[in-house]
């Protein structure tokens, strides 16, 4: 077993460290950005594919990397694990068809609310005991699935229905299918920016530069969040004009949640 994410503000890498320690301790946890994600795939029959949702999407981010790598998925057994702020529809099942195209066994899906992230705007904001609880919620359907997984029961198929696939794609995904059809070029940098480096030491895509002691982007943003949500002058936007929380798995994260 192995588990590919891909994570912005550290609620994906949280949900699947937990499901998949559950399931087996010697598993490797392999960021999808990393080099060797592919040919970790290869190595493994069973996969924990994991990413955050994105307008009742799947971020293109992985889709791209499915479609990049199509030779890996053959006979491959893929769990797909999805993150969401409110709404999910069918997020497991939009990665699950692609997967199929290139001769994957989708064994199942969840779908997991965490704390919202989207940095830049006011919808979805909770305070810190809501987010507590969100978490907690969280932690317990994933120590029930694993549970369920361990004891050779089914593996849940949340998403995956053809009822799923429906309300995902009209309660969301068909008004705004634009927004992931492919990297966005919407990333804002203010004057504020002061050239740390930090955003793009941290971008998964490396669509962040330093130039002339400001951080400037290249268009391939993969929507993540994690540059807003870390840098330290609040510098960067994408879908709003002005930070309104900065918010990571850690802040809400500790032994009182």
């Amino acid at each position: 077993m192995v588990g590919i994410y891909m994570s912005g503000t550290g609620n994906t890498k949280h949900c699947l460290t937990k499901l998949v320690g559950m399931l087996d301790r010697e598993a490797e946890l392999v960021p999808i950005e990393r080099e060797d994600a592919a040919a970790k795939i290869a190595e493994q029959d069973l996969i924990y594919l994991a990413y955050p949702t994105q307008f009742s999407n799947v971020p293109y981010m992985v889709k791209d990397f499915i479609q990049k790598n199509p030779e890996i998925w053959k006979g491959k057994r893929v769990f797909c694990l999805v993150t969401k702020g409110a709404f999910s529809g069918d997020v497991t099942g939009c990665a699950a068809r692609v997967l199929k195209k290139y001769g994957a066994q989708v064994v199942g899906g969840l779908q997991v609310k965490m704390p919202d992230s989207v940095c830049d705007s006011k919808m979805l904001k909770k305070s810190a005991e809501e987010n507590k609880k969100i978490i907690r919620e969280a932690d317990e359907k994933l120590v029930k699935t694993a549970e369920i997984i361990r004891s050779g029961g089914a593996y849940p198929q949340e998403g995956l229905s053809f009822f799923a696939h429906l309300a995902g794609l009209f309660g969301q995904r068909l008004w705004s299918y634009g927004k992931t059809k492919n990297y966005s070029k919407k990333l804002k940098i203010s004057d504020a920016c002061v050239g740390c480096g930090l955003c793009a030491k941290n971008c998964p895509m490396k669509n962040l530069s330093i130039q002339d002691g400001k951080a400037v982007c290249s268009g391939k943003c993969a929507m993540c969040y994690r540059c807003i949500s870390t840098c330290p002058k609040q510098a960067i936007t994408l879908l709003g004009k002005k930070v309104v929380e900065q918010t990571r798995y850690e802040k809400f994260a500790g032994e009182d949640k």
